[in-house]
């Protein structure tokens, strides 16, 4: 859709596409529009235009290439998507340059275009040009003071030091779980919770009396650590609840939208969850079964997020140097990436091709990209894991969740939590508990990424690969993150 300077972007339009009249890339684009709907249409160049941040340019040919009329519902669908991905990379780099230094000034004083530049070129300050114009992350001034240590020093000078509440609550809890361990991997200190879990559609941003579909998560059955699941109420009262056997798990409502009024949706559960920690040593493992089903699906690539590209390969060797046994293996993993990514606030999944790509280039990311780092490592060595998350329910510290477990022969799966590290504790078990423990406050959503809702979604989904805060659309399309908000509550039984 070509807005306000309509004119001045279709004449520089017609200046760009004669210039790739005579490469041949337009000519072998449009002519692919010929091609029958079961015939994939080629977007690469749109593509690479919306990742190079030439949004504008990426829109026009997008719309040239529609305004044809002749393409099938699939290839509809994947331009649809790319023009989407370019809608949402501004909304999360929604800062410009003078709102950063004003933001900065506080801690620096002095600041300077050169640290400035520093920060950008060594990738602790987020940036894109987009459209030609240098845009911030959203988070991009608080994750500088997590990746960089000497502007760390400054904030705190100015702030005082923070001491981190959760550190020293899981530190004691883990000793806890540690100690209550009398068989390995039995389930331990388990908390009963109640759950009120809100969604808030903006008013007006769907037609009046038009009905919205929403998707909410819902735990997991099956699990030993996590059981005595019961809905107690949902608001609109008709809900359907996905069947067990989703990965993804949901409850679906409908409700139709009034005007300048916002929609709700809530649903209030129960489930009891508990702690599990495995403290194995590499004799405690059998060789792996390389013909069994679950060998196979969870040592395989998953494109675009699980790929086994030269650079994973090669650093997976250097980090691994040896190294055969499958426990050992996944533990150097676990420490390489403790100890070389650092975690910070994330850019919305759907916007990145390739995560673990990502998470190298920048050296840090949030749990779900190094769980993913994490996964792609472990897999391309031949080891079994597989996703899961939902939420980490900590008094205090509510909030949307990653992480994986790893599959070991004759022990079964073992949780990995990637992002939270090796604790700050002399105890060599508590320091190393979360390379083969899990605390009890976590609500299991996911045993997977990426798969199919129920009932199916009709649109492209505001995050593709995981879910955890939901998903909505109505008949005109997707209901993006910025036009709901999210709310959960937690009361400890």
């Amino acid at each position: 859709m070509i807005r306000s300077n309509q004119k001045y972007w279709s004449y520089q339009f017609v200046n760009w596409a004669n210039s790739l009249l005579k490469t041949g890339t337009l000519l072998f684009l449009l002519g692919a529009c010929k091609a029958t709907s079961e015939k994939p249409f080629d977007f690469s160049v749109i593509e690479k235009l919306v990742y190079s941040g030439e949004l504008k340019k990426a829109e026009l040919l997008a719309d040239s290439i529609k305004g044809i009329r002749i393409l099938g519902e699939i290839n509809l669908f994947k331009l649809d998507s790319i023009v989407e991905i370019a809608r949402r990379i501004p909304i999360d780099f929604s800062l410009k340059e003078a709102e950063v230094i004003s933001r900065l000034n506080k801690y620096f004083p002095d600041l300077d275009s050169g640290m400035i530049q520093r920060w950008e070129e060594n990738r602790k300050l987020e940036m894109r040009l987009i459209d030609g114009e240098k845009r911030y992350f959203n988070n991009a001034v608080s994750n500088l003071f997590r990746l960089d240590d000497e502007a760390k020093i400054c904030k705190t000078k100015v702030d005082g030091l923070i001491i981190d509440s959760l550190d020293l609550f899981c530190i004691n809890h883990t000793r806890n779980v540690i100690e209550q361990t009398k068989t390995i991997g039995e389930p331990v200190l388990p908390v009963r919770m109640k759950l009120n879990y809100t969604i808030t559609v903006n008013p007006n941003v769907i037609p009046n009396g038009k009905t919205i579909r929403c998707w909410m998560p819902f735990p997991r059955e099956g699990h030993s650590r996590q059981k005595n699941i019961w809905l107690l109420k949902s608001n609109p009262e008709q809900a359907s609840v996905a069947p067990a056997s989703d990965l993804q798990r949901t409850i679906y409502l409908e409700k139709k939208a009034e005007k300048d009024r916002p929609t709700v949706f809530q649903i209030e559960f129960e489930v009891e969850t508990a702690a599990q920690y495995f403290d194995l040593k590499p004799e405690h493992l059998k060789p792996y079964d390389t013909s069994s089903a679950v060998y196979k699906e969870f040592t395989a690539e998953r494109p675009p997020q699980i790929v086994f590209t030269d650079e994973i390969i090669q650093l997976a060797n250097l980090i691994l140097d040896g190294e055969t046994n499958p426990l050992l293996k996944t533990h150097k993993i676990y420490n390489w990436i403790n100890g070389s990514v650092r975690w910070a606030s994330a850019l919305e999944y759907g916007t990145i091709p390739n995560i673990p790509e990502y998470v190298l280039k920048n050296q840090h990311g949030d749990c779900g990209m190094q769980t993913l780092l994490f996964m792609t490592l472990a897999r391309s060595q031949g080891i079994p894991v597989k996703w899961q998350s939902g939420w980490m329910l900590h008094p205090g510290e509510v909030n949307l969740h990653d992480w994986c477990e790893v599959y070991f022969e004759g022990v079964g799966w073992v949780p990995v939590d990637q992002s939270f590290g090796l604790q700050n504790d002399a105890g060599e078990k508590v320091r190393n508990f979360y390379r083969s423990g899990i605390d009890a406050y976590r609500l299991i959503v996911n045993d997977d990424y990426g798969r199919k809702l129920t009932p199916e979604k009709k649109f492209m989904r505001s995050e593709p690969y995981d879910f955890q805060r939901g998903e909505l659309e109505w008949e005109g399309g997707n209901l993006y993150f910025d036009k709901w908000d999210w709310h959960m509550e937690v009361e400890y039984r």
